[in-house]
Parts: structure tokens; sequence; C-alpha cells
């Protein structure tokens, strides 16, 4: 007879005041603020579907299928059973379903095939995607910001593009002409230059076919390696050049994609990023040739879209997580989200994540609007890097200050909050840094003045409103009519931009309550620096009860 184990037979204590598992919270319906931008901004046409996918993204199961996907990372295979070089990488099953559900959904393609609205719809399906799966956004991105760059070149647009457009998953490493759909990547930066892509030290030599060279050398970070095809920056007779390098030339044999080995990443675990090396690799001019930078800005334009988006979705899965853990959650004889001092902390927390709402899908219409408006093009070039210089910076801390609400399970991995505290930093890291970026809004404003008048007339719609916000605004400009140091308060500068426009957005759309809550707190001088410091006038059972609207 098997002995009785009294450490599993006789348990002390029952589990009580504990949370369920999060499982059927439908995140669309939880989410006031991108319901309200979604139909404000020209996304109609996709709330059925944005709706279905945060049915998706609520369930237990995909959120298990995320921890799967970054608890067993991805994995180098440099050569086949035989010896033959192969370079690829392996995922977890987690990972593929993960990415057939965000390719099903539209996410790399609905911007460019929706009638209207395309950008818009494409932010709202990633936004929730992203909440809780970060690694398949690399991929989903690249893909989705290639078109445009691959369209300066129409010949490999005519052969790529509707694939690139094809709501249907294919991993398979085979030619693209052989498969259903592509994912598109990006390699960039080298060892000696980072952000300074200018001191890139690839070759790319022309071959006697016409359109195709040859590159050698390193690429220090290649992001989603297992694509169909990279953009990437290479030296010519004529300067730096845009070039399309595709895993398979065109009579259907390997083409030379060293990859060294995979990054061991802080976070986002599930994507596979690593260091490549190009020895006589295949690829075709996209753009004119020695303007590689002006082309392949066009891909990184739309790449800022999804990093701005990105920092967002942490931001408002950890305020779902909090709200979720205080609502259930007993101490002291109320729930946690009763006891005062919890709720000015979620309170704030709610507002930081309104205004971010608000701001991004902002900057989501004016992509949508740049396709026949000029103007709007310009305004989306400068509102984009405020906004991502931003809402990157507030992440971390905001993912922090989330953690801490749930205690001690918030720091263990069973917890989301791990995986989301470790992904926070990395938008801001990627595809141009914080200094990089602030830059950038000066050389914007430098280049073409006209786009920091754009960005003062969203200001206007809303003058005379609020007295904070007007003194804010006066304030600002005579910042920049200050010309002198410029470089040195671009962070400043970039940051109360942000402020402002999330201010002047609220004002002109959110209910009272919030836009009150967040001009009492973020200008008037009524907090300190830590979330949770609030003015006691707000009305914190209103923000709350909108930001958790569900019974």
């Amino acid at each position: 007879m098997t002995p009785r184990d009294p450490m599993t037979e006789l348990p002390t204590h029952d589990v009580t005041n504990q949370p369920p598992i999060f499982d059927g919270i439908n995140l669309y319906a939880l989410d006031l603020a991108l319901q309200e931008a979604l139909l404000r901004e020209g996304g109609t046409a996709v709330v059925d579907k944005t709706e279905s996918l945060g049915a998706i993204m609520g369930r237990a199961d995909t959120f298990e299928a995320a921890d799967n996907a970054n608890r067993h990372k991805p994995e180098l295979q440099s050569f086949d059973r035989y010896g033959r070089r192969i370079d690829a990488v392996s995922f977890h099953p987690a990972y593929h379903q993960l990415m057939a559900l965000a390719v099903g959904f539209e996410i790399p393609s609905i911007a460019w095939t929706a009638p209207e609205g395309g950008h818009v719809a494409h932010t709202a399906l990633e936004y929730l995607f992203a909440q809780v799966e970060g690694g398949a956004c690399c991929p989903v991105t690249m893909t989705y910001a290639a078109v445009p760059a691959l369209r300066l070149q129409p010949d490999l647009a005519r052969d790529w593009e509707a694939k690139i457009l094809t709501p249907q998953y294919d991993p398979r490493p085979l030619p693209m002409a052989e498969k259903d759909s592509v994912t598109i990547g990006m390699a960039m930066t080298e060892k000696q230059g980072g952000s300074d892509v200018r001191a890139n030290t690839t070759r790319a030599t022309p071959l006697a076919e016409s359109g195709w060279y040859s590159l050698k050398g390193h690429k220090w970070f290649c992001s989603a390696p297992m694509s169909d095809a990279f953009l990437t920056l290479a030296q010519t007779g004529k300067g730096l050049s845009c070039f399309f390098v595709p895993r398979w030339t065109p009579d259907g044999r390997r083409n030379p994609f060293f990859i060294q080995r995979l990054k061991n990443k802080l976070g986002n675990w599930s994507n596979a990023s690593a260091e490549i090396e190009y020895d006589g690799t295949r690829a075709a001019l996209v753009g004119e040739e020695g303007r590689g930078v002006a082309t392949i800005l066009e891909m990184v334009h739309h790449t800022r879209l999804d990093t701005a988006m990105a920092a967002v979705a942490l931001m408002r899965q950890a305020l779902t997580q909090a709200l979720y853990h205080t609502r259930h959650r007993m101490a002291f004889q109320k729930k946690l989200i009763d006891q005062p001092l919890m709720s000015m902390v979620l309170t704030d927390l709610a507002l930081e994540v309104e205004a971010a709402v608000a701001l991004l899908f902002r900057v989501a219409r004016a992509y949508d609007d740049s396709a026949r408006d000029p103007q709007a093009a310009k305004f989306a070039r400068l509102a984009v890097a405020v906004a991502k210089y931003h809402l990157n910076k507030r992440a971390p801390g905001f993912v922090y200050e989330a953690m801490e609400c749930l205690g001690g399970i918030g720091y263990v991995e069973e917890s989301i909050m791990a995986r989301l505290y470790r992904e926070a930093p990395l938008n801001s890291i990627w595809e141009g840094s914080g200094n990089v970026i602030c830059l950038d809004v000066l050389r914007t404003v430098e280049k073409d003045p006209e786009t920091l008048e754009l960005y003062f007339a969203e200001l206007e719609r809303v003058k005379g409103q609020a007295p904070a916000l007007d003194r804010a605004v006066a304030e600002l400009r005579d910042d920049w009519r200050d010309r002198e140091g410029l470089d040195l308060r671009a962070r400043h500068l970039a940051e109360k931009m942000a402020v402002c426009l999330e201010a002047a957005l609220l004002l002109d759309h959110a209910p009272t309550v919030v836009s009150d809550g967040f001009l009492q707190s973020r200008m008037s001088g009524g907090r300190g620096r830590a979330y949770g410091s609030l003015p006691s006038s707000i009305d914190r059972a209103a923000i709350l009860a909108r930001a958790w609207p569900l019974a």
C-alpha cells in the first residue's frame, strides 16, 4: 500500500481572497477609450472585427499561448542533419499559432487593403494583440511597414505585394513563388554605427544581371531573421543605398544569409533577433541609389506608429491586470480598489491610458489622411515622433506601478506582469532611441517649419477652454521661438508637446471627468512625481468605473 502523503492530502489552508484566472474578458468591450477612438478617427468599418479579436485576446488559452511562446525561446538551427547550412530559426508551436492569429485578422495588411481608415484599423487590431503578445508584433509590424518602401520599386511591389497582403500565415522556408504569403524583416544597424547608419560598411557591388547586386558585410541587429525578405542598407559608389534581400534567389537557391547567433535579450523572448553576415548575398536596389536613408525612412515612418502603439498596449494591459486584481482582492476589510490610496494610484494610471489612447489614434488618423492631404502627412511625421518618444518614456514606470498594485504575485514569472515589464523598455530603444527621436523632432521642424504650425493648429481648437492648457501652449511657443540650445532642450520640448496634445484631445473628446482630471494632475501643479499623488478633488470613482465598465 502506498503511504499517505500528509503534505498533499492534508493542506494547511484553502486558497481564498485570490482572483480567479483571467479568462473570458473581451479586451475591446473593456476599453471605452478604444471604442470611442475607433469610431471618432475613422475605424467604424472594423468595429466587429476588432471586437472579435478582443474576445480572443481576453481568453485564458491565448494568454497561455503567449506564455509558451516566450518561455520556449526561438532556437537557431545553423545546419540540417546532413551538415547543410540552412540558417533557420525554430519556434514553439504557440508562436506560429499567434502569428496565424495576427495575420488572419489582417494586422499586417489591413492598412493597405481597407477602403478607408486602414491605419486606424491596423492600430486598433495590433493594440489588442500586443497587450498579450509583443514578440510576434515585430514581424507583423515590419511586414506592414515594408509596403510603402517597396512601392518605390514597382517591379518588386508587383512581385511581392500580393503575398505580403494575403491574410494567411505561411511559415514554410520556401521560395516566394511557392508560398501562400510572406513576411518582411529589416536589417540596418551595424556594430560600429548603431543609430548612425551612415557609418555602415556593408558593400553592394553591381552584378551583370540588371538590377541585382552582391552584398558583403554584417548586421548587428536583424529583426525577425526567419522572414522571407529584408530591407537593408549598404554602401555603393553613390553612397548609402537601400536594398531588398530575399532569402531565396530568383532561380530557387538559398541566398547566402548567415545567421551568426540569436540575441539573448532582456525581453521580447518569443521574437528572434539576430546577428547576420552577407557574403555574396543577392539584393535588389530599392529607390534611388545613394538615397538609402530616405528610402528606408518610408518603412521606419510606419514602424514608428507601431512602436508608439506598443507602449500604449503595454500600459493598457498592465492597468487591466491591476484593476482585475484589486477588484477581487480584499485587504483590511475592503476591496483593494476601494482603499483610498490604491484608488488614487489606479485613477492616475487610468488617466495616463486615456490620454495615451487619444494621442495614438489621432496620429493613426493622420496616417490615413496623408494619402489625400499633404498637410496631414506633415503633421503625421512630427506627431508620430512626439508620440513615440513620450509614450515609451511613460511605459516602464507605468508598468512597474501597476505591478506593485498586485504585490508579490505580480513579481513572479507566472504573472504576465513580469513579461510586460521586460517588454516596456524595448520600443523606446528599437528604431531610434529617445535622443534620436527628439533630435528628429528638431530636424523635422527645421526642415519644414509648417509642421510645427500644423501641430499648434491642433491645440487652437480648444483654446479658451482650459486656462492651464492655454498657459502651457503659450510657454511651448516661447520655448520654440528661443532658438538657442534647442538640441539641449529637445527632450523637454517633445514631452511638453505630447502632454499638451493629449490634454487638447481629451478636452475635445473625452468625458469632462477625464479631461478635468488630466488637466488638474498634469498641468496645474497639483501632483507629485509618483503615480497616485493626485489632487483629492479628482473624481476617482467615475474614472475607475470608465476604466473597467464591465459588470
